[in-house]
């Protein structure tokens, strides 16, 4: 059987190109459904303080929506970030297999029971739970340090 291919290397190449050809289209038509989730689900808890700087919006806003939201079901850690712009962010990042749905509902009910404690502008305002699409995991970037090879961008 081997002496078939080794005596014909053209009609080897044909197959094995045929092959990969076949594993190509195949691989494209894979669903994405069948890639497994690798990066934890992330909720974002978004609010303005229109007119405050970062350390009053971090202990009139921040402070009360982090012990509140301490604790909640899964989560692994919990990120803020205050500007002197008046915004206020909180990122709450939750185990793998946690739903993201049941995550978001989670921390909008905690949201929910802090909003009476936070200033009046902030509560006309708003705050806004949603959960945060966490597809893209890595952008690698590639550079010449010498500058000697072209620019490197996205395929």
């Amino acid at each position: 059987m081997f002496r078939f291919f080794i005596d014909r290397p053209l009609f080897s190449s044909v197959i094995s190109i045929f092959i990969v050809l076949i594993g190509i289209v195949a691989l494209r038509a894979l669903p994405i459904e069948q890639y497994p989730n690798v990066v934890p689900p992330q909720v974002v808890v978004s609010a303005t303080y229109p007119g405050a700087s970062a350390d009053v919006i971090a202990e009139s806003v921040a402070a009360p929506l982090e012990q509140e939201i301490n604790g909640v079901d899964d989560m692994i850690y919990m990120e803020s970030t205050s500007t002197d712009s008046g915004m206020l962010q909180i990122t709450v990042s939750f185990a793998m297999g946690t739903d993201p749905d049941q995550a978001e509902i989670n921390i909008n009910n905690r949201v929910q029971a802090a909003i009476s404690t936070l200033p009046q502008i902030v509560r006309d305002l708003g705050v806004q739970v949603q959960s945060q699409s966490t597809n893209i995991l890595m952008v690698p970037v590639l550079f010449s340090p010498d500058a000697s090879k072209g620019t490197l961008g996205p395929c």
